[in-house]
């Protein structure tokens, strides 16, 4: 395991070597352990209570698949397509996802522990009950045009992500780290925001965010 961090967030990771790790080709109703995934396509498989553990995905083709309850430990997702999959009732935990495809993707109440998702698309993702157990980042992401409800996010780092057009309804943010991250038309209430840290540069986005809210009227001086 290796340590990274994002902001004030640390986050405890796999540092996998492919050479200790055997080529895994096939998905059995089996759990899946220690194995290099690569180039694979498992797209639109149905997977229950399946259980994902040390392995290293590159370039595989999950997208449409459907993953109920079950867990993800200890992997290397890279350049993966999970477009349109839906993940429902699964633990994710010490885990890295980078340049990954999330696009239009559903996740249900996912419990999230020692994840980083760097360089990933979020675009029109729906994000329901999804919680952060410890130490959550998502680093230069772009979650524009989502939805994210009743997700409980408290802490996580949000470090230079694009959130243009997202929707939050009834989320914890406090003690979240947005710094860097692109304000402009992000859809939410300033209710969502409470607690959630800022930079300076920012400020301008959120006094539009505040101004919308509050729809007031903005009129030059004559």
């Amino acid at each position: 395991m290796r340590t990274t961090t994002v902001g004030d967030v640390t986050l405890l990771l796999p540092d996998l070597d492919p050479e200790d790790l055997d080529q895994v080709t096939d998905l059995s109703d089996d759990d899946v352990r220690d194995g290099l995934v690569d180039g694979v396509s498992w797209r639109g498989e149905q997977l229950v209570d399946q259980s994902v553990r040390g392995c290293r995905i590159t370039g595989a083709d999950l997208g449409e698949v459907s993953w109920e309850a079950g867990t993800l430990y200890g992997c290397e997702i890279v350049g993966t397509d999970l477009s349109g999959a839906t993940l429902n009732g699964i633990s994710i935990e010490r885990c890295s996802f980078t340049g990954s495809r999330f696009t239009g993707a559903r996740l249900i109440d996912v419990r999230l522990k020692d994840v980083l998702f760097d360089d990933c698309r979020f675009d029109y993702a729906t994000l329901n009950r999804v919680s952060a157990a410890s130490s959550v980042a998502f680093t230069n992401c772009t979650l524009g045009h989502g939805s994210w409800s009743s997700c409980s996010l408290s802490g996580v780092a949000l470090r230079s992500c694009d959130f243009s057009d997202l929707e939050l309804e009834s989320c914890r943010l406090d003690g979240a780290d947005l710094r860097g991250s692109r304000l402009q038309h992000f859809g939410t209430s300033l209710e969502n925001l409470k607690g959630v840290a800022l930079g300076e540069d920012q400020l301008p986005d959120l006094t539009r965010l505040a101004v919308n809210a509050l729809s007031i009227v903005v009129r030059a001086e004559r």
